[in-house]
């Protein structure tokens, strides 16, 4: 007599292993999901982080965690696990922010994961300027070795991928439309920026009624 067993693999949604990450590093994580969301909203993009990302099928060791990313051809919604050999797509560009913890493996462990799996950018970003010289480097996939994006004329790094420029400024990583110029902005940022032109719109409609009462005065 004989028995078939069927064997469940596990893959968790957590490495157990503590977060651990400082304020700065967490909020810019989230701030690249989220520009990089409203940038691809309404697309088949996927755009995730801090994500358990498993790249070999049977084996739930084999995986890595970016702090952020895009999946072109796949739809937005919430995953508790990225799974490769379900997804049918590799992440095409990743985006790490670098901290003391992370530098090391940032450095040299992802990058040979990221290129194993063909993603074909990969940015490091180092918003204390501590860790990386320059704080804001980027690596394109070459006939599978990753080589180094040549710097515009203002510094910047031109994404394929994204379409964008990429640049550090004052410790943040600003997404750059590279026709106009224009900065792409998180929500909040966007609530800023309206809240200062209201009130610089509010301002100059006080001084012109100010004028033209002491026009009328006159």
């Amino acid at each position: 007599m004989s028995s078939l067993f069927s064997t469940v693999i596990e893959y968790p949604e957590s490495d157990g292993k503590p977060m651990g990450e400082t304020d700065l590093h967490r909020d810019a994580m989230v701030r690249h999901i989220e520009i990089l969301k409203q940038y691809y909203r309404g697309q088949d993009v996927y755009v995730s982080g801090d994500l358990l990302l498993y790249y070999e099928k049977g084996n739930p060791k084999k995986f890595v965690v970016p702090d952020a990313f895009i999946a072109k051809g796949n739809k937005q919604f919430q995953r508790r696990t990225y799974r490769l050999w379900d997804e049918g797509v590799a992440p095409q560009l990743v985006i790490e922010t670098t901290s003391k913890k992370t530098k090391k493996r940032d450095l040299t462990i992802k990058p040979v994961i990221y290129a194993q799996i063909g993603v074909k950018e990969y940015f490091l970003f180092d918003p204390t300027r501590d860790y990386l010289e320059p704080p804001l480097q980027g690596k394109r996939l070459i006939e599978c070795v990753y080589q180094a994006i040549e710097s515009e004329a203002d510094g910047s790094l031109f994404s394929e991928e994204l379409g964008l420029r990429l640049a550090f400024d004052e410790g943040e990583l600003a997404f750059i439309r590279p026709k106009t110029g224009e900065r792409l902005l998180s929500a909040e940022e966007e609530l800023v920026v309206q809240s200062e032109a209201k009130r610089a719109l509010e301002i100059e409609n006080e001084r012109l009624r100010q004028q033209l009462r002491k026009l009328q005065g006159d």
